[in-house]
């Protein structure tokens, strides 16, 4: 992972790490988080805005590049990211997953639910259609 520094024209590697995309447990919305491998300190951490575009990094197949507002270091500064893979396959698989939960994202955001495919929505609407109410 690495960030194009402030004001000069060079990157500054971030570290090697693992990078996951993040639901969180109450609303729902997704982040991209990535942790540096040895010392786990946080060198990525924002929203998967749908608005973000991943673009090929310059000369590569298998590494992209985007702008966002990151927030790894405790305050929310814009950045410009480029992340490289060990092969063209997996950095497609990367940008092909990114996609996918940028509009999943972009529903959540719109207001639209996910589908209820394990049919918990439906049991919990039942469970309540049973409940009376009653005056003491």
């Amino acid at each position: 992972m690495l960030d194009k520094g402030t004001g000069k024209k060079t990157w500054k590697e971030r570290g090697i790490g693992e990078a996951r995309i993040l639901r969180h447990r109450e609303h729902q919305r997704l982040r991209f988080l990535m942790r540096q491998e040895k010392t786990m300190k946080v060198i990525a951490n924002h929203a998967l805005d749908p608005r973000i575009k991943l673009e090929p990094n310059a000369g590569s197949d298998r590494s992209w590049v985007w702008s966002c507002f990151d927030f790894a270091d405790g305050e929310l500064e814009e950045k410009v990211f480029a992340l490289r893979f060990a092969n063209s396959e997996v950095a497609d698989e990367f940008k092909t997953k990114f996609e996918e939960h940028q509009k999943e994202m972009e529903k959540l955001l719109a207001g639209k639910d996910k589908a209820d495919e394990d049919g918990a929505a439906e049991e919990a609407a039942e469970a309540l259609s049973g409940l009376k109410t009653e005056d003491e």
